[in-house]
């Protein structure tokens, strides 16, 4: 269950994440007075910057105060904001967008405190038995990375049946609908959510008192560099061309009309789903750093190839959409789904929500940066096929550096999360520290309907 439910929760982030950038044509439509290239990087980054804080501290408080409460409080978050989000109203078109950039932050400060919560609770879920720790890989890719990819997919598709609901008019309601379509499955989860209880790891090696930072930097500060920095580095190049997905097929789309955009921007987005299946599967067979600086390289390599020879390859633009989406493919085959699980795995329990959260919030960070100077790298080219060939090789570039940093800074792991958590115990023990370990079922089952 806990697999499952991690899943669906970040498809809904996914959902969340994506969904405004389809609806920003519709806005340049409806509101011309009230937004502009600034407002629309606001509304994008907004999520970004709301998860960067939601990641920091459900990092924190899902090793203080457990998993569970780290989820219930995490789902809540998010559906107040994709509530306020809806709901946005304003005195002015301007206002309303204001009112719009509060909601997303709100709900991306709980879509934040998905990704420790998720990247841990599965990671740990998966190590209860040898049998199920043998395919940590594909199960940690097909709940993290496919789910969120999964979100941004479908996030195209209801836009596209919610568009034809309204006979292709550009209406208030089709963005109103869209939003507050992802509220609904946060509020389903949290009913299965306040049944969950910690993993057996947590229960056993949890320091919910006093944790001992300056010894855990000392020992982890290697990982936690390259976890951070690799994630930034995948953040910054996937997130812009993926929101900005049909504005760049728009720019070189010759027929441009808002359904195509968006179909197309869709169909890019399914070449993220294959990546995530061979991803996974590929980090129970060569490993995880080695999946991650595989990935990176051969993601910098097409980028190099896209950015170089874009214009022959723009002149055929069924090719261009298949390049595009074996770019992303490629990027989610690697970074997208190892850096979940390298940064679940190279730390131990007691600290995993904390550099988990730290290193996804380094990688929004990225997402956020990334997303910031996308239109402007763009906008400060002669022409917009230079602008999109820039884009291309600086994220290539990009892209390389960040397989440099896992193949240097991220160790590889045993398998086995106990055996990080005996070291980290004789590690204390050695540098003269003493503490509480752990916590008690029974305690625990008194706030849960869970049945032993």
């Amino acid at each position: 269950m806990t697999v499952v439910v991690s899943g669906l929760a970040l498809f809904s982030d996914g959902y969340n994440a994506q969904i405004i950038g389809y609806m920003e044509p519709l806005f340049s439509d409806l509101y011309p007075d009230g937004i502009s290239s600034t407002i629309k990087t606001r509304l994008s980054n907004s999520y970004l910057i709301g998860e960067i804080f939601g990641m920091l501290f459900f990092g924190w408080a899902i090793d203080k105060m457990g998993r569970r409460t780290g989820i219930i409080f995490a789902t809540a978050f998010l559906v107040l904001g994709v509530v306020l989000a809806t709901a946005a109203h304003g005195t002015s078109q301007l206002g309303m967008f204001w009112m719009m950039i509060v909601g997303r932050g709100v709900a991306g400060f709980g879509a934040g405190g998905e990704y420790p919560v998720c990247g841990t609770g599965t990671a740990e879920a998966s190590d209860e038995s040898p049998l199920v720790r043998k395919r940590r890989g594909i199960l940690v890719a097909m709940s993290t990375d496919f789910s969120i990819d999964l979100g941004f997919v479908v996030a195209g598709v209801v836009a596209l049946i919610v568009l034809a609901a309204y006979n292709e008019r550009t209406s208030v309601g089709v963005w109103r609908v869209c939003f507050g379509l992802g509220f609904v499955l946060p509020v389903t989860l949290f009913f299965f959510r306040i049944r969950i209880i910690n993993s057996t790891q947590y229960r056993k090696h949890a320091m919910k008192n006093k944790i001992p930072y300056w010894l855990a930097i000392k020992r982890y500060w290697k990982p936690m560099l390259g976890t951070s920095l690799s994630w930034f580095m995948y953040d910054f190049v996937t997130y812009p061309f993926g929101i900005f997905s049909s504005t760049i097929i728009a720019q070189l789309n010759p027929n441009n009309t808002l359904i195509q955009n968006i179909g197309y921007g869709t169909v890019v987005n399914c070449f993220y789903l294959p990546g995530c299946i061979v991803g996974g599967l590929l980090m129970d067979r060569i490993g995880r750093k080695q999946t991650m600086t595989l990935g990176f390289f051969l993601w910098s390599l097409l980028g190099f190839i896209i950015g170089g020879a874009l214009k022959p390859i723009q002149s055929v633009f069924a090719l261009f959409i298949v390049l595009y989406g074996i770019f992303n493919s490629l990027g989610e085959m690697g970074p997208g789904v190892a850096t979940f699980l390298c940064g679940a795995e190279s730390f131990p329990t007691p600290l995993r929500g904390h550099f988990l959260g730290f290193a996804a919030a380094v990688g929004k960070a990225g997402a956020a940066i990334g997303t910031q100077v996308f239109t402007p790298i763009q906008d400060s080219f002669s022409t917009p096929e230079k602008g999109n060939q820039g884009t291309f090789l600086i994220g290539a570039a990009f892209a390389l550096t960040g397989g440099l940093i896992s193949w240097f800074f991220i160790p590889d792991k045993e398998r086995d999360l106990e055996n990080e958590d005996t070291k980290w115990r004789e590690y204390l023990e050695a540098n003269g520290y003493s503490g509480e370990f752990g916590e008690s079922l029974a305690e625990e089952i008194k706030s849960t309907t869970f049945k032993v």
